[in-house]
C-alpha cells in the first residue's frame, strides 16, 4: 500500500494504560483527518497490546488517511525489578528514547514519509528535547484534567501556597477554581505522599513546557471554561476531548487495551434498565485486603446486580496479594459477575448500568461524564482526588464514598451500601442523573462538527500541515542531523 501525503504524525507515549489510551484516541483522530499516524512506545506494551487487539504493524487505513504501530525495545528483560523503580526506569526509557526517535525519524524519511510533527503524553518531557534537535515540531497531549494541570503549573512555579511540612493541612486556592482542601490538591504535590517520584515524573514536564508549540488536552471547552480561557493565555491549549468519542471518525476495531476485555455485554443484557451497578478501580490502584472485603459486601448487602473489574495483583507488583473473600460469589450468584477487564466504553453506555463506582482517574471521569453516568467516587491519590472533588462538587454527577489514600479511613460496608442506594435509587439519584445527561450533551456538542474540540482538531492539523510546508526545505539535511547527535 503507498501512501503519499507529507503529513506523518509520530505519537511517542509513555507505556502505561492510562496514557496509551488517549494518544491513540489523538492519533485515530488524526488518521481520519488525512494523517499517516506511526503510534510508538515499548516492545513490551506492544507485546499485550497485540495480543489483546489483534492488530499488528501493518498501514491500517482509517478515514482519510493511516494509522500503524512501531514499538521498541527499552533495553531491559521483562522481569527486570529496576522496572518497580520508577527514577531508574524513566532515566533508562530517556536513554533509549533519545536514540530511537532520530532512528526512527531517518527511517521514515528515508522512506519518503518524513515526520511532520512528534507528539508525547507526560512523564517523557525530553521527546521535546528530541524533536527539536530533529527540527520537528512536537505537541504534547495532557492526559488530565485542566485543574490538575493548572495545579501543577502554580505548583511548579511557587505562585501559591500548597501544603508543606510547615503547614500540611492549608487549603489552596487557584484561580477560576474552587478552593482545594489540602487533600483535594493532586497528592503527589502533598508532603506526606508515599509516591514523591510520580511527583517528580509529572512536575518534570514543567520544566520543559514551553517546547512543545501546543499542548493538547483531554477535556473540552464548555466542561472547565473559564480555567481553560485563564491557563491558555499562559500557554497554546487546546482542548479536543472527549477523544474516545468522536461521531465523525469511522468506525474503527484499533484499540489500546493491554488485556483481552472478557465477555460481560450479554450478561448486562440480560438484566433490567439501571439495575447494574459498574465497579471498576482502573488499571493501577489496587485495594488492601480488608477494604476489599469492604467494598465486596457492601455491595452485596446493597442488593444491587454489579459488573466488578477485578484482577489481583501481579506476583511481582509491590503491592500485597489481593484476593475476593470465600464463599463471596456463592452468595452473590446471579446478581454479579466479576471479571479480569472489561469493553468500558461499551459498559458506560449500557442501558442496565445504573453508576459507576470509579476511582476517578481522568479516562474514567471524561468517559463517565460523556455516558451520562452517574459516579460513586472512591479515588486513592494524584489527580483521582482532585477530579473527585470536581465529578461531585463542580460536575455535580457523584456521591463521595471516600477522600483518597491520605485519609487512612477504612470505608466499611456499611458506608458503600448507603452511597451505592443513594446514587442508584431516590431523588439524589434522579438529580445525578439530570446533570449527568447535560454534560453528556455538551460533551457530544464539542466533538461535533463546528464543536470546539473539533475546531481545535481542525485548527491543529492545519498548523502541523503548514509546519510540515516549511520543514520540506529541510528535510534534505535531517541525515546529517541524525549523525552529528550519534556523535
Amino acid at each position: 500500500m503507498v501512501f503519499y501525503s507529507p503529513d506523518h504524525v509520530l505519537l511517542f507515549s509513555f507505556p502505561a494504560q492510562g496514557h496509551v489510551n488517549p494518544l491513540l484516541r489523538l492519533g485515530k483522530r488524526l488518521a481520519s483527518k488525512g494523517m499517516l499516524v506511526t503510534f510508538s512506545t515499548t516492545e513490551g506494551v506492544g507485546k499485550h497490546m497485540r495480543n489483546a487487539n489483534d492488530i499488528t504493524d501493518e498501514l491500517v487505513p482509517l478515514g482519510d488517511g493511516f494509522i500503524r504501530f512501531e514499538f521498541f525495545e527499552d533495553g531491559w528483560e521483562e522481569n527486570d525489578p529496576r522496572r518497580q523503580d520508577l527514577d531508574q526506569f524513566l532515566s533508562q526509557l530517556e536513554l533509549v528514547g533519545k536514540q530511537v526517535i532520530p532512528q526512527m525519524a531517518k527511517k521514515h524519511s528515508e522512506q519518503g514519509h518524513p515526520v511532520s510533527c512528534i507528539i508525547s503524553n507526560p512523564f517523557i518531557p525530553w521527546v521535546s528535547d528530541a524533536a527539536a534537535s530533529l527540527g520537528i515540531p512536537s505537541a504534547m497531549l495532557w492526559i488530565q484534567s485542566c485543574a490538575s494541570f493548572a495545579a501543577y503549573y502554580h505548583y511548579s512555579q511557587r505562585l501559591v501556597p500548597f501544603p508543606s511540612e510547615e503547614n500540611p493541612e492549608i487549603d489552596v486556592q487557584l484561580p477560576c477554581m474552587p478552593l482545594l482542601k489540602y487533600d483535594e490538591v493532586p497528592s503527589f504535590l502533598h508532603p506526606s505522599t508515599p509516591y514523591p517520584f510520580l511527583g517528580r515524573a509529572i512536575l518534570g514536564q514543567f520544566k520543559n513546557i514551553d517546547k512543545p508549540f501546543c499542548i493538547l488536552m483531554e477535556t473540552f471547552q464548555e466542561l472547565e471554561h473559564d480555567l481553560i480561557e485563564y491557563m491558555s493565555k499562559l500557554y497554546n491549549i487546546m482542548p479536543v476531548g472527549p477523544l474516545f468519542k468522536d461521531p465523525n471518525a469511522p468506525t474503527t476495531t484499533i484499540q489500546g487495551d493491554f488485556l483481552k476485555a472478557d465477555d460481560c455485554i450479554g450478561w448486562l443484557d440480560s438484566k433490567p434498565l439501571s439495575s447494574v451497578v459498574y465497579v471498576s478501580l482502573g488499571s493501577i490502584v489496587t485495594l488492601k485486603q480488608e477494604q476489599f472485603n469492604e467494598l465486596a459486601y457492601g455491595l452485596l448487602n446493597s442488593g444491587v446486580s454489579f459488573l466488578w473489574v477485578f484482577r489481583p495483583p501481579p506476583k511481582n507488583s509491590v503491592f500485597e496479594p489481593v484476593d475476593i473473600p470465600d464463599g463471596f460469589l456463592e452468595k452473590v450468584g446471579e446478581k454479579g459477575k466479576v471479571v479480569m477487564w472489561s469493553p468500558q466504553e461499551r459498559v458506560l453506555v449500557h442501558p442496565s448500568v445504573v453508576c459507576f463506582v470509579t476511582h476517578c482517574g481522568w479516562n474514567s471521569s471524561m468517559e463517565a461524564l460523556t455516558s451520562s453516568m452517574p459516579v460513586v467516587a472512591f479515588p486513592q491519590w494524584g489527580d483521582q482526588v482532585t477530579d473527585a472533588k470536581y465529578l461531585i462538587d463542580v460536575f455535580k454527577v457523584g456521591v463521595r464514598m471516600c477522600r483518597g489514600e491520605a485519609e487512612n479511613k477504612l470505608i466499611t460496608r456499611d458506608e458503600v451500601e448507603k452511597c451505592l442506594l443513594e446514587a442508584t435509587v431516590g431523588p439524589k439519584a434522579a438529580e445525578l442523573k439530570q446533570n449527568a445527561l447535560k454534560w453528556k450533551a455538551a460533551a457530544e456538542a464539542a466533538v461535533a462538527e463546528c464543536g470546539s474540540s473539533y475546531r481545535n482538531i481542525e485548527i491543529f492539523v492545519k498548523e502541523v500541515r503548514r509546519r510540515s510546508v516549511e520543514m520540506t526545505s529541510k528535510s534534505s539535511n535531517l541525515n546529517g542531523i541524525v549523525e552529528e547527535i550519534r556523535v
